[in-house]
């Protein structure tokens, strides 16, 4: 019963509660024992939440007494350690932080309470949550629990491996470029950035860039994605990018009347993909298509003129590098090498960064061509599966590429705001997980989802689990 718990997804352990299969108590216990278990291999757990038995017990006492219950009633979940949380340490990975302790929950993490959802855990994270691997001087680094000497990736890189470990069913996270959409991959677990604003920011740190942080939920399943977007979407009247009402969504829903129209890419001026990484997509399209999906190969010229990485970058810095030397002011010595080199970047030009503002909304205006023609566009999640630590380059295709160059796929969708989904659907020679992304047309997140669901349906990876 153990082994079923920890590999459960959350929806399923509701059901498991809801009908008396299993007490909220069990599997809060089984999840507790099992961080305990493979954490000391891991480190991706950083810190307990206080009371999580207690809370569980009191879930298992309300149900019997035929009370009110909410849809992730008595199940755990666990939030990335830049998500504040009320009386337990949220410290954002850098010493700087040691030892903080906020007074209220983010708006994220009171939703899932609100749906009855017990905080278990927080999860490690690269410092301030800025780089592609999960390190930092204060909690240390993070583990793949496929393999050891290999990262979880990053930002939300302690989240992804708690999940895909067994350690939590259900988690926060957060993206600027990557962070949980490339972690998702790297350890085969599924996630979903949602259209930017959907679910508000409020109590996540840090914020800046504004126009590119989004939260998003990283599960076992599709279905808890969807799950979760539900809860979590919706104004909070604090966030003012967060407008959207809960229940608005342009996209075809969980019943479309057609199959989705689905464009897929390999490259297309994104840069070189590692041949096996390309293989599973060409793979997932061919998946698609047998559901009756129309399905063709398309390419986005935008991506081979505005190099969306370069552009990202362009903006980042010239936002980022003042809100670095605000947090670090007097202790620029307890800042981690990452941080360190952001904050050492050459200013970004006005010029400069007026021109990648215009190279921005000529994404914008590509992609609105795309999803005039297609519902869905498929491609790599990131360029290569999972590295090892410390990555400084790789070379792919004969091309040697910068570390930050696994993002290349991902990130354009932080700068345009678009739905995009990560999910496995396949595993390298050497027995790493390869996922796949869907991304959507603005506010159709159903729509993503949806077509997700389809392909998880069919993807021949679904019982695969890390030996740990």
């Amino acid at each position: 019963m153990t082994s079923e718990l920890i590999h459960s997804d959350a929806s399923g352990l509701a059901g498991l509660i809801r009908t008396g299969k299993a007490s909220s108590v069990e599997v809060v216990r089984a999840h507790l024992d099992r961080i305990e278990a493979v954490n000391p291999l891991l480190n991706a757990v950083v810190t307990l939440a206080d009371g999580a038995l207690e809370a569980a017990r009191a879930a298992d006492e309300q149900l019997a007494a035929g009370g009110e219950v909410g849809p992730l009633h008595g199940v755990p979940f666990t939030a990335k350690d830049s998500f504040d949380t009320a009386g337990v340490l949220t410290q954002r990975g850098s010493p700087i932080f040691a030892g903080r302790v906020p007074d209220t929950d983010a708006t994220a993490v009171a939703r899932m309470r609100q749906a009855g959802a017990i905080l278990l855990a927080k999860t490690n994270l690269p410092e301030f949550s800025y780089w592609i691997e999960t390190d930092n001087l204060l909690t240390g680094r993070t583990n793949n629990p496929w393999d050891l000497d290999r990262s979880p990736g990053g930002s939300s890189g302690g989240e992804s491996a708690a999940i895909a470990a067994g350690m939590s069913p259900l988690g926060l996270a957060s993206d600027l470029s990557i962070s949980v959409r490339g972690p998702a991959a790297d350890t085969g677990v599924s996630a979903f950035k949602p259209t930017y604003g959907r679910i508000p920011m409020t109590g996540v740190w840090p914020r800046e860039p504004r126009r590119n942080w989004h939260v998003g939920p990283m599960a076992r399943s599709i279905r808890d994605l969807s799950l979760a977007y539900g809860l979590l979407a919706g104004p909070d009247g604090a966030d003012g990018f967060a407008t959207a009402p809960p229940r608005f969504d342009t996209g075809l829903g969980p019943s479309p009347d057609r199959p989705p129209r689905v464009g897929w890419l390999v490259d297309s001026g994104l840069g070189p993909t590692d041949p096996e990484v390309a293989a599973i997509v060409r793979a997932a399209a061919e998946a698609l298509r047998t559901t009756g999906a129309q399905v063709d190969a398309v390419s986005i010229p935008a991506f081979e003129r505005d190099n969306p990485l370069d552009l990202w970058t362009r903006l980042s810095t010239m936002e980022v590098k003042p809100a670095f030397r605000r947090v670090t002011a007097g202790h620029e010595d307890e800042m981690f090498d990452y941080s360190a080199f952001v904050a050492s970047l050459p200013d970004t030009s006005m010029e400069d960064f007026l021109d990648a503002e215009q190279g921005v909304e000529r994404l914008r205006d590509a992609l609105a061509a795309h999803f005039h023609r297609y519902d869905v566009l498929l491609l790599p999640v990131t360029t290569i599966p999972a590295h090892g630590h410390r990555l400084e380059d790789f070379t792919v295709g004969g091309r040697t590429m910068g570390a930050f160059h696994v993002s290349t796929t991902t990130v354009p969708f932080n700068l345009t705001g678009h739905p995009a989904l990560s999910m496995r659907f396949g595993t390298s020679s050497d027995g790493m997980p390869i996922g796949v992304q869907l991304a959507g047309n603005l506010h159709a997140d159903s729509t993503v989802l949806h077509t997700a669901s389809l392909l998880e349906a069919l993807s021949p990876v679904r019982e695969l689990r890390p030996a740990l």
